[in-house]
């Protein structure tokens, strides 16, 4: 067959080796995880403080045109039990529709009951999130900033449970583990939460109790004013400030405290649309961190397992341009297997990294988040859930590829925010809202085109006899064509 064969091959080879690494790195990170479970303190009993002696806090609301949700948030956070006197609520509002007056009017009305509010407007969104917050806190008067998105509903208790945690001077930023209001709304929200309890858990408290650097999740967590000047402050050259300031914090020797026992309920993305343009803005953001933060991660004065981790964990984005390529070059590889003549029996110790993400996952979430039900109906949502979150996440890899390769070559995009429809029962829609989106992008019409490859794939293997790719393929077809079906179907509810 030539060297085109073996080039096919090697490139399979290689994104094979990227993904598999990849996976060890994550169940590194179980191992330490379970270790501190194991080992660690656990959650230690938290400081009262007196309220004579809180500090003064400023609270950021960044919102971009969220009028479903934006009433919840301003009643839920004048609900937070904390001195009057020591709150300064800013309310960083750069929407372009009624949202503005929904939110003016909150806070008149909030003003009026004796709270220290303001309403931040600008016209321009230069910055996008990022240059809301730069501007504001310059205005901020507290000594702590917290930082809630517009979806977020964080318990009364929160601030009186986070600021004791700043007890340690070094500590920059205190994190909280994000709960979902809507996870039982549909099989898309379930399999976001199923996917997000890894990063609230494993993840986070993995690298903080390595030592390796984490982040701030860009909501539902405090930071120390002092530590966000000393960075440098919130900078709008990535789309992923949040992780960008985190790592220049910790570059700084400022550490990020996470708190995986306090939860801070949000609201999931409840249709396709609005959960492909969350991905694309959380995978081209990570790529353009990436493309930031490595060279000077490398040339830090920090141990290697901090550089090697960190890497890891500002790559985790491209992990999707492997998978991607996984995917494109294993078709080929059904007509190229026989008459190269290769032993390929060797490929079985790639199945690791499937076993050890599964264990990943399982700990994340049947042994960490599940707890409403028996050991053995859990099992079974989990066998259940586990190769439905598999395939759509190929089924994403192309969506996701596009926002990384844009990441890494520099092209620039708007910050595009994902709408939220105040949606927490089953009940509840979002259909004919206004920021439901009309348009099939040509992303879409390539994911419906790559199902087709996919089933020709799957016909192709049957009639060879070569059954080697077959459940991949058959992951990648079902991937593609739900999202394909769902990017579709909801693109068609506005009127």
């Amino acid at each position: 067959m030539g060297a085109p064969a073996y080039i096919i091959g090697g490139i399979y080879l290689f994104a094979l080796t990227y993904v598999t690494i990849y996976c060890l790195m994550q169940f590194h990170l179980l191992l330490v995880y379970k270790k501190n479970q194991i080992f660690g303190k656990g959650d230690l009993e938290i400081d009262h403080i007196a309220d004579k002696d809180l500090p003064y806090i400023t609270i950021q609301l960044p919102i971009f045109n969220e009028m479903y949700v934006v009433e919840r948030l301003l009643d839920n956070i004048t609900s937070l039990d904390y001195p009057k006197d020591k709150l300064d609520i800013q309310v960083l509002d750069d929407s372009t529709d009624a949202t503005v007056e929904l939110s003016e009017n909150k806070v008149n009305e909030y003003k009026a009951k004796g709270y220290n509010i303001e309403l931040i407007t600008r016209t321009d969104r230069s910055g996008f999130k990022a240059g809301a917050l730069k501007e504001a806190t310059l205005k901020a008067r507290g000594e702590f900033i917290a930082i809630f998105d517009a979806d977020f509903l964080p318990n009364k208790d929160f601030l009186r449970r986070t600021i004791p945690e700043f007890k340690n001077p070094k500590v920059g930023v205190v994190q909280t583990r994000w709960e979902h209001i809507n996870q039982n709304y549909s099989i898309l929200t379930k399999l976001q939460a199923f996917q997000l309890n890894v990063h609230f858990s494993v993840e986070q408290l993995g690298r903080e109790s390595g030592n390796y650097l984490l982040q701030f999740n860009g909501t539902a967590g405090v930071w120390r004013k002092e530590t966000i000047a000393d960075a440098g402050g919130w900078e709008a050259d990535t789309l992923t400030e949040d992780l960008d300031l985190s790592y220049r914090a910790q570059l700084k020797g400022w550490k990020i405290h996470f708190l995986e026992h306090i939860g801070s309920p949000a609201e999931l993305p409840a249709e396709m649309n609005g959960l492909k343009s969350q991905q694309f803005r959380w995978m081209k953001g990570g790529a353009e961190t990436a493309k930031k933060i490595l060279p000077t991660i490398w040339k830090a004065n920090i141990p290697f397992g901090q550089k090697l981790h960190g890497t890891i964990h500002l790559l985790s984005s491209s992990v999707f341009l492997f998978i991607f390529t996984l995917g494109i070059f294993s078709v080929p590889l059904l007509f190229l297997i026989n008459p190269m003549d290769v032993e390929l029996s060797f490929l079985a110790i790639f199945l690791i990294s499937l076993i050890t993400l599964s264990m990943v996952y399982y700990q994340a979430n049947v042994l960490s988040e599940w707890k409403e039900e028996n050991s053995f109906k859990l099992v079974l949502k989990f066998l259940f859930l586990f190769p439905i979150f598999l395939s759509l996440s190929m089924g994403l890899s192309l969506h996701n590829s596009i926002a990384v390769i844009q990441g890494w070559i520099g092209k620039k995009s708007a910050f595009i925010r994902t709408p939220k429809f105040n949606i927490s029962k089953k009940k509840d829609t979002y259909q004919n809202t206004i920021y439901t989106t009309t348009k099939l992008s040509r992303t879409t019409i390539m994911e419906g085109l790559l199902t087709l490859y996919f089933l020709f794939a799957i016909i192709a293997g049957i009639l060879n006899h070569n059954k080697m790719f077959l459940i991949f393929h058959i992951s990648l077809m079902l991937g593609y064509g739900t999202i394909f079906y769902f990017s579709v179907k909801h693109s068609k509810y506005k009127n």
